[in-house]
């Protein structure tokens, strides 16, 4: 067979020479849109090619992003990887410190970043010696920064291919440093391409020529699932929303572009769900949702399905794995089982897609039983996730056969299925025993009086940690404590796993990428 390398120009290429005219959409504000098609994105990414070029940036030099889901956005996460230097995506909502260790860690040399943005942009680059360059898209506010319009104008674009080494570094991700320093993972070009294969195959988002997929999941965060290299191969049409999200403006999109995927984490889903509610709309001719970063909520799914006909696809992942390690792609065994069984499924983490093995582990090592019962410690390995931290950090995940310990704790039924329990951190020991926070939060969000739950342990003199249940009412609701255990003993969870108590907050504190922030939660509520 022919050696072909595989890298970013294999995900490229098709996207020039067989999908010209499929469209790429921005919605730029409320009312405005930028709209090009593949073949103008292709024309204006070897322009950055060359730009990329005349820099005078050093041999696979790193390239930072610092911006929203855009066409500018998307040109740089294939420019920068077929240029031969290495991308890497920075998160724009992080703390500034945090920030300025992100970039002198991987010691970037340009950073790419919208007009609001220009401002943090300068900053940063007083505190990082490494960052000389400093590139806006549009027109840049400042003399010392470069305009990316009028580099991409003035280019000539950048004939051919570039001969880059599959195993060759193409992007960096951060972890969010939820319990230390962010740490850096790269991705190579064939890690990359293999994920994107992924993200176009049955078992995952299922992308193709026919699809026209929303990643509101932001481009700074773990390339956003994969979907846009995924789309790009497989000639989907592509609908970026606005930075700010609005449900209102989501589902406007959604029926104006015939948007049929569509991704973000639960928080999202859950906010379009009341608007929907509130407002009567519809969604189109959206066939799927493709939700990750927590698990969904049971009631969610099943109202999604029921009222709308739009299906769920949960993908279970990480940064470490790049991120996508198993989905919930329902089998043919449960095609013609009630939509409770299916959504019950749905609910779990599902199944490691190809090429990627799932172990559970004990505390002591061992391999825990397979029977939907006993806890384990979730270990992963697969050619897209990674071997080891940049800089060595964090030896300590990879100490059983290099298998990668992923922090989170599960069950395995016969059938291989996973269903996670929580975050180590997140598990809650009262007595002994432990209690799943993330089984108390999706049983919380199918009472119909609760909009959003987060569940954290809080200190107990008696029982070392009892769980309390922050809630966030719908408009017009109250809810007391006697309801919460009422309704939850309902479900069948035994009583000693009840939460001691409930607090009624205005809205759950959430990271930078929209998932439930309970060390936020934590320190309101521990003492």
């Amino acid at each position: 067979m022919m050696d072909v390398d595989l890298n970013s120009w294999m995900l490229f290429r098709n996207a020039e020479q067989s999908y010209g005219d499929t469209p790429i959409v921005t919605q730029t504000s409320a009312d405005s849109q930028h709209r090009y098609t593949y073949a103008e994105f292709a024309n204006r990414v070897r322009r950055l090619i060359t730009v990329l070029d005349g820099l005078d940036l050093s041999e696979h030099a790193r390239v930072a992003t610092m911006a929203w889901n855009s066409f500018e956005h998307l040109e740089c996460y294939f420019a920068i990887p077929c240029s031969g230097r290495v991308l890497h995506t920075v998160n724009a909502r992080l703390s500034f410190d945090d920030l300025v260790f992100i970039i002198n860690d991987a010691q970037d040399e340009a950073l790419f970043v919208p007009a609001d943005l220009a401002e943090t942009a300068e900053r940063l680059r007083a505190k990082c010696p490494s960052l000389r360059h400093l590139v806006v898209f549009g027109k840049s506010p400042r003399d010392d920064m470069l305009s990316y319009e009028s580099l991409i104008n003035d280019a000539e674009p950048f004939l051919g291919e570039r001969a880059i080494p599959e195993r060759a570094p193409f992007g960096i991700c951060y972890t969010s440093g939820t319990t230390g320093r962010p740490k850096g993972v790269l991705a190579t070009h064939r890690s990359t391409y293999l994920h994107a294969l992924t993200v176009c195959a049955g078992n995952g988002p299922a992308l193709s020529a026919s699809e026209c997929v929303l990643p509101i999941v932001p481009m700074f965060h773990v390339y956003a699932w994969g979907l846009p290299f995924g789309a790009i191969a497989s000639g989907s049409k592509i609908v970026f929303p606005t930075p700010s999200f609005d449900p209102k403006v989501v589902i406007e999109l959604i029926n104006q572009e015939g948007v049929t995927k569509a991704a973000g984490v639960p928080t999202i889903w859950i906010a379009v769900l009341d608007e929907l509610h509130r407002s009567g709309a519809r969604l189109g001719g959206l066939k799927e949702l493709l939700c990750g970063g927590s698990q969904p909520p049971y009631a969610m799914i099943k109202s999604y399905r029921e009222e709308y006909g739009v299906g769920l696809l949960q993908a279970w992942g990480m940064t470490e794995t790049s991120p996508i390690a198993t989905t919930t792609r329902l089998p043919n065994a449960l095609l013609d089982k009630p939509i409770d069984v299916q959504v019950d499924y749905i609910a779990k983490a599902g199944v490691p897609v190809t090429g990627v093995f799932t172990s559970l582990l004990g505390d002591d090592h061992q391999p825990v039983p397979n029977d939907g019962k006993s806890m384990g410690n979730i270990y992963v390995r697969g050619p897209w996730v990674l071997d080891s931290y940049m800089g060595g950090h964090g030896a300590e995940s990879f100490e059983v056969d290099g298998w990668f310990r992923t922090g989170d704790v599960g069950v395995m039924y016969p059938s291989g299925v996973i269903e996670l329990v929580d975050r180590t951190k997140d598990l809650i020991k009262s007595g002994g025993e432990w209690i799943s926070s993330v089984a108390l939060e999706g049983a919380l969000m199918g009472h119909p009086k609760v909009l959003e739950a987060a569940v954290i342990a809080v200190p107990d003199p008696k029982w070392q940690e009892r769980p309390l249940a922050t809630v966030v009412p719908k408009p017009g609701e109250t809810i007391e404590l006697e309801e919460i255990h009422d309704y939850l003993l309902g479900l069948g969870f035994p009583k000693w796993q009840l939460p001691d108590r409930v607090e009624v907050i205005d809205e759950v504190p959430r990271t930078s990428v929209g998932k439930f922030d309970k060390k936020v939660l934590r320190a309101r509520f521990s003492e």
